[in-house]
């Protein structure tokens, strides 16, 4: 940022261990003032599974890290057990389309039904999306037409 390059958001991914820990919101609060960077510029992504381990937990966690201005994100959405009723509940800002998805798309119609209806689903909620593992300009056009704006992989680096 000093040097004039435009702001980017950082992604950390949390581990289950950290996530676990009650004083993560602080270590996420020294981190932010340690670097300057500010709140909106980091997104911790948490995996599906650790979520829905302890929901309540989860909920609490989030909210407190929510409050401290950053970014939420489920990673690897759709390849754990998550329950559609608990996911209104959550302080999240997006939902991570898991590679395996991804893959696939355009050309597999069961992978393609996924991804559309993650991406509806996030959309109904309010939420963004972020695919992961975009290797062809196929994958791109095919998020792109269906709203996600957000994506990582090969084909941007």
């Amino acid at each position: 940022r000093e040097a004039g390059f435009p702001e980017l958001q950082i992604a950390v991914n949390i581990s289950p261990r950290q996530f676990r820990k009650s004083h993560l919101g602080n270590c996420v609060r020294d981190a932010l003032a340690a670097s300057a960077l500010p709140p909106h510029l980091l997104a911790l992504e948490i995996t599906e599974s650790v979520v829905m381990d302890d929901i309540e937990m989860a909920k609490e966690m989030l909210g407190d890290l929510r409050t401290l201005g950053v970014q939420i994100e489920i990673d690897d959405f759709g390849t754990g057990h998550s329950s559609l009723a608990y996911l209104k509940l959550l302080p999240i800002h997006r939902l991570k389309i898991d590679r395996g998805f991804v893959n696939d798309i355009p050309g597999d119609s069961d992978d393609t039904a996924i991804v559309e209806a993650i991406i509806n689903l996030a959309q109904s909620l309010k939420l963004g999306t972020i695919a992961e593992g975009v290797e062809t300009e196929a994958q791109r056009q095919f998020l792109l037409a269906r709203g996600c704006r957000a994506m990582q992989g090969h084909f941007f680096a």
